[in-house]
């Protein structure tokens, strides 16, 4: 596999952009990175996506820009998130463009396909919107990047990753164990909606390959680990992890329970992702097929559910966690 020589990451702080960075980098990329929050040892300038004239120099010699910055919530109000996820995106790869780089690599997700799709969907199947501000934000700004592409202004892939999880993932690690501890976790319908887990390596190699393939532009890619798990199985083997437990009630009582907390949470100052999105996340019933990658990429998971919930574990133990 031959990598573009010098890759830029936006949301290089993130918990995709600082895996990403890092695999790049072992694979002798020189990669520059851009987060709201600098880190000049790593290369990465301070700034945001709405003002790229002000890491403009970072630009400069890049072949590959992959973006991974995004407003990442399922209660961000919709004029905040689109800010970030649509008018953002635009302006970061309209610089990019201007700057002379041939490939953006716009991270995108699979809530695109909405709430209720076929088993096995693929990226044919239409995006679907929500009435939640991330998921029909995130399809704005897949808009916003095929029109690009389809202009000829710079050629584009678009990634959409399944549920990320892995050593230090908030919302699919940290947050749920929270909530186990805080005998707060709970799950709609007995837990049977459908999780799609995608270990963060499994997901950073996937983007490597549409980095690394030429035929990868111009298209849209599908990234999971290629299976799907019930609710209550993953979030059953966090619980373990924890010696803790996941209660399960009707979904009604889970939205009103979702609402209720989550809005009194954010009332006094609190951080809650809890809401009408979260449950409904939790009720999806299909799964995500990865066949177009594997076809053109030969994108193969290498860490399987198991293997990652023993490095999750591993990674607790260090950080003291349980």
């Amino acid at each position: 596999m031959t990598l573009p020589p010098t890759v830029l990451v936006t949301g290089a702080g993130g918990f995709i952009g600082r895996h990403l960075c890092d695999r790049l980098a072992d694979r002798g990329v020189t990669v520059r990175g851009v987060d709201l929050v600098g880190d000049p040892a790593r290369g990465i300038w301070e700034g945001t996506t709405l003002e790229p004239e002000s890491w403009r120099e970072a630009l400069a010699g890049v072949d590959a820009v992959v973006h991974t910055a995004a407003t990442v919530s399922n209660v961000a109000p919709l004029a905040e998130a689109w800010t970030v996820n649509v008018l953002g995106t635009d302006r970061v790869m309209r610089a990019a463009a201007q700057a002379g780089v041939k490939h953006f690599v716009h991270i995108s997700s699979i809530a695109v396909f909405g709430e209720e799709f076929p088993d096995g969907v693929t990226e044919e199947y239409p995006a679907h919107l929500t009435g939640h501000s991330y998921a029909d934000t995130k399809i704005n700004g897949e808009a916003v990047v095929l029109a690009a592409h389809a202009a000829g202004l710079i050629d584009c892939t678009i990634v959409r990753p399944g549920d990320v999880y892995g050593p230090g993932s908030r919302p699919w690690v940290l947050i749920p164990i929270e909530l186990i501890r805080r005998h707060q976790a709970i799950l709609p319908d007995h837990g049977r909606g459908i999780f799609s887990p995608t270990y963060i390596d499994n997901l950073v190699d996937g983007i490597a390959l549409t980095l690394a393939d030429p035929v990868a532009r111009g298209q849209v890619f599908t990234l999971t680990d290629g299976v799907g798990v019930t609710c209550a199985e993953y979030f059953g083997r966090l619980a373990a992890l924890v010696g803790g437990t996941v209660r399960s009630v009707p979904a009604p009582v889970a939205r009103a329970l979702a609402v209720s907390v989550g809005t009194l949470t954010r009332a006094v100052g609190g951080d809650s992702e809890l809401g009408h999105a979260s449950i409904a996340m939790l009720l999806r019933r299909g799964t995500y097929s990865i066949g177009k990658a594997h076809a053109m990429l030969g994108y193969q998971p290498a860490v399987d559910l198991d293997e990652g919930m023993r490095r999750v574990a591993a990674w607790l133990d260090e950080q003291g966690l349980r």
